[in-house]
């Protein structure tokens, strides 16, 4: 059905979905150029309900917690004007003449089509019970929903949801964060019964309970009560009991939106759903349906975005000429994070009766749930992860094929099943590597094959792979390992012959102060470019100034961000906070070992209210406030500091916490006084910055509350004094902490932990927690009882010595940047001129024409300009990424996922189709 002259295509609806076929058919080059009338291709009309064009609505609910609406646009002008799509917003269809092939909007416009695709997706069910329609009742579906719900929550003390799918969830999180005591109501006996089992929906209702959420299943609603003025009061259940609810959020499933369909005469299915064929035409042959409207050929109708695209794929191709994809059925499989829990299920993960075999491994402690479905002959049926979901990429591929490995390799912990789970060289060729491009095992490994890529760049520029979420990067390494590509020696292409403990022991012992005399006495000339801080990369850079930071008092350096310095810091260092997605920072301030008085939670209360501050209480013990922009976080700390706070360092490679129990001051069970020991450790070595993030937890009795056998650095109380154990860490490679000596006193404890501590710094490659460097090393634990406490090397009395220096010139940074005027100028939001940039360092500024610019100079004076927005994420942050030199081209990496640009040209390195506006350069002022 290719257009081979012009043709008119009409699109109702403008959601992901109906955006996604608009994307593919440019990719096809399906049509017409607006700049020659008449030519081929089609002329798109796209009739839209909504206000707003298309927006992700799968992160509907990071408006919550600071995402501008427009951050989530998938749709730019840019794209629409170039080719010629009119784009018609809140005007929608109100109704089809197929025998006239036109379309009449709510308006009374006609416009005639020679193809029309509905994406008209589905809208929220409301049982029909009464006060449903009651002042306070939402629905949570647009952006419009999300407005109304925070506006009106301003008044209101209680939320509860109906429905515990995920959308349920969803909501239920939104309401959380919008400060509502929170409720559940599911019908079902168990949360997300379409996605979980017993065992799955028992973990994490676990999890969510403990966050406050209270969840009702079994259960479903019969009323909404109201107060004498109509608005809603609380909620009574089909058992009669009664729930307070100032608000009510429906979230009980949606329906196909096919009414359009339905009055026209086409085909709709028994559930509803337009019923279309295998390539998504309906029962007319000019008409298309795609998304949630849809009943697909298999019979289903689709509630997840993936297979709406993969349906628009199948239009594409169709209206493109080629009709080479066709949609059969799509893989549900999912994973994603409600309400702070990991859920992922794939397969069929329900599958039961004799040809079905179950493998669990469940632990209550930790709200890990794991199961996975084995068919007669071995093969994977499917499987659910709660709590812990990073097995889902090497389990998902293999679903209807057997496992290469046991199952225990892929559901227990590393340290419990004796071996990692099989690599990428596991996986067969058709295993999606990279979701959010839709890019195989395959494709990456033919990429490699064919352009003789030797790195994770070369595979990004290939196949896109890597270049949205960044999830999938130690998949695509697995790739290149897998295909016998050897992995370079040193850091990058500044230090080829370079690693992190080589670049460590030149700076210590040589006594090297800055980037630049390193570059130059020991980087190499072939990797092009100025020298000194305008070079570099997103690799050497931070690793420099973190090994500089470290060996600050052995040098006579004085803070991260004095001089050349502050151009090596990646974006957290640079601001001593964290980036969040949306381009705001979080603030993180130092509690030791959890302890707090009521005054300071008092003040900590204060800022966030002053400020507008989402606070969250963390795993470590210590409460994070979400939402700063880089210029208030100056005024932040001030009232922190004044309160008696520090910075907590959560933005650094550094000590975070040292969690702890309430040990022997309060529990029965207490044989060691947990807390102050934690305050104890904590004070000794913060700010002390080392090649990975190092974490620490002392419990008071071996019950482990405080799981210090997750932490890299563990203390446990005995009744003979303390237990040290190492190396153990939570996060996508769980693993338990190692026994290294029993029975410490307190300043045996302290000396053996300053060694281990100090022998990491120095040996430790870049971005390597303990776990992987006591995996590295060899020997063990054995092996570090030899250099630690045997003193095989001789250096023990060094490492002390070199703690000791560390904690004698301690001075808490953001107390030090107050101090100092030209560190507290790069918090300003923009730039007063050119003269005022520093070399290698972007500032923001603001052009004649009212365009927001991110400026950099580098080491020869040479100033560019481009637009601040990273055009992955939509924050505006470009301006705080880390310029450098990649073969030999100015750059800037974005500080969100390190997607490079060109300074010269804004196309990005890792992916061509997307690049940054370039920008004039403003003159300097006389």
């Amino acid at each position: 059905m290719a257009a081979h002259r012009t043709q008119t295509l009409v699109l109702i609806g403008h959601g992901m979905v109906g955006h996604r076929l608009l994307e593919a058919l440019a990719e096809r080059g399906a049509l017409a150029d607006p700049a020659v009338p008449d030519g081929p291709g089609w002329r798109v009309t796209v009739l839209a309900e909504e206000d707003v064009p298309a927006y992700d609505r799968v992160h509907l609910s990071s408006v919550f917690t600071g995402t501008e609406p427009d951050q989530l646009a998938l749709s730019t002008t840019e794209f629409l004007a170039g080719h010629g799509i009119d784009l018609r917003l809140g005007d929608p269809a109100e109704r089809i003449d197929p025998a006239a092939r036109t379309v009449t909007t709510t308006s009374g416009r006609v416009v005639t089509y020679d193809a029309l695709v509905l994406a008209t997706g589905s809208y929220p069910f409301v049982p029909p019970i009464p006060g449903a329609d009651a002042p306070g009742c939402f629905t949570y579906r647009t952006l419009y929903d999300v407005d109304a719900l925070t506006r009106y929550v301003e008044r209101a003390g209680t939320g509860v949801v109906i429905g515990g799918g995920l959308l349920g969830l969803e909501a239920a999180g939104a309401l959380r964060t919008l400060g509502l005591a929170t409720h559940v109501v599911e019908f079902a006996p168990r949360l997300m019964p379409l996605q979980v089992d017993d065992g799955g929906a028992a973990a994490l209702r676990a999890t969510i309970e403990s966050m406050g959420v209270a969840v009702h299943t079994g259960v479903g609603a019969a009323e909404v009560e109201t107060d004498a003025d109509g608005k809603a009061r609380r909620l009574r259940l089909s058992n009669g009991d009664r729930l307070p609810a100032d608000v009510v959020v429906f979230s009980a499933g949606v329906r196909p939106r096919d009414r359009l369909a339905r009055e026209a005469g086409f085909a709709v299915g028994d559930r509803g759903g337009v019923v279309v064929d295998e390539r998504c035409r309906t029962t007319d042959p000019y008409v298309y349906a795609i998304g949630e409207c849809a009943q697909t050929s298999d019979g289903r109708v689709y509630g997840l975005v993936a297979p709406g695209y993969q349906m628009a794929e199948a239009v594409a191709d169709q209206l493109a000429g080629s009709g080479a994809t066709v949609f059969t059925g799509a893989d549900t499989s999912t994973r994603l994070k409600l309400l702070g829990a990991d859920v992922a299920s794939f397969g069929d993960p329900f599958a039961a009766g004799a040809q079905a075999t179950e493998i669990v491994f469940s632990d209550g402690r930790e709200g890990v749930y794991k199961k996975l479905l084995l068919g007669p002959e071995g093969q994977l049926l499917g499987g659910i992860l709660v709590g812990d979901a990073e097995a889902y990429g090497s389990l998902k591929p293999h679903a209807g094929r057997r496992l290469p490995a046991p199952p225990e390799a892929f559901l227990l912990p590393a340290s419990a099943a004796g071996a990692a789970p099989p690599g990428a060289d596991a996986l067969p060729d058709d295993a999606v590597v990279c979701s959010c491009h839709n890019v195989t095992k395959g494709a990456v490994a033919g990429a490699v094959a064919e352009h003789g890529l030797t790195d994770i760049g070369g595979i990004k520029r290939h196949t896109k792979a890597g270049t949205g979420c960044g999830g999938c990067v130690n998949t695509l390494q697995a790739v290149l390992d897998a295909a016998g590509v050897e992995r370079a020696r040193g850091l990058c292409e500044h230090f080829p012959e370079l690693g992190r403990p080589e670049v460590y022991e030149l700076i210590r012992t040589e006594r090297i102060r800055s980037f630049t005399e390193l570059l130059e006495r020991y980087g190499s000339a072939g990797a092009g470019g100025n020298s000194g801080a305008g070079s570099g990369c997103t690799v050497c850079k931070p690793v420099v100034a973190n090994v500089l930071g470290t060996l600050a008092p052995e040098l006579g350096l004085r803070h991260v961000l004095d001089g050349e310095q502050a151009a090596l810091q990646d974006s957290n260092d640079l601001f001593l906070a964290n980036l969040q997605k949306d381009g705001t920072y979080s603030v993180v301030p130092r509690v030791p070992g959890g302890e707090i008085t009521a005054e300071q939670l008092i003040s900590l209360g204060e800022v966030a209210r002053d400020h507008g501050l989402y606070s969250k209480i963390t795993g470590g013990q210590r409460i994070d406030l979400f939402g700063a922009r880089k210029e208030e976080l100056p005024a932040v700390w001030r009232k922190l500091i004044a309160a008696g706070f520090e910075s907590g360092q959560a933005y650094g490679k550094s000590l975070r916490t040292v969690k702890s129990c309430v040990g022997s001051r309060f529990c029965r069970f207490g044989q060691g006084d947990s807390v102050q020991l934690a305050i104890d450790l904590e004070l000794r070595y913060r700010g002390l910055r080392a090649p990975h993030k190092i974490k620490g937890g002392v419990s008071g009795c071996l019950r482990e509350c405080a799981e210090a056998r997750g932490k890299d650095i563990g203390v446990i109380a005995t009744a003979g004094g303390w237990n040290l154990y190492v190396c153990g860490n939570g996060g996508t490679d769980p693993r338990h902490a190692e026994l290294l000596a029993s029975d410490l006193s307190a300043a045996e404890l302290f000396a053996l932990i300053d060694r281990f501590l100090m022998y990491y710094v120095r040996t430790g490659e870049r971005l390597e927690r303990t776990s992987a460097w006591l995996e590295r090393l060899g020997g063990g634990t054995a092996r570090l009882r030899e250099v630690l406490i045997e003193d095989s090397l001789g250096i023990c009395a060094e490492l002390e010595a070199q703690l000791e220096r560390h904690v004698a010139a301690y001075r808490d940074e953001w107390r030090a940047v107050l101090d100092d005027p030209v560190a507290l100028a790069r918090f300003e939001p923009h730039v007063a001129g050119v003269e005022f940039l520093e070399p290698g360092r972007g500032r923001a500024a603001v052009l004649a024409d009212g365009t927001e610019a991110a400026l950099f100079r580098d080491g020869d004076g040479e100033v560019y300009a481009v637009g601040n927005r990273d055009p992955f994420s939509g924050a505006d942050v470009m301006a705080n990424g880390i310029m450098g030199r990649r073969d030999g081209v100015p750059v800037v990496a974005s500080p969100l996922h390190k997607q490079e640009f060109d300074l010269r040209t804004g196309a990005c390195l890792d992916d061509p189709e997307v690049a940054l506006p370039v920008l004039p350069v403003p003159t300097a002022r006389p």
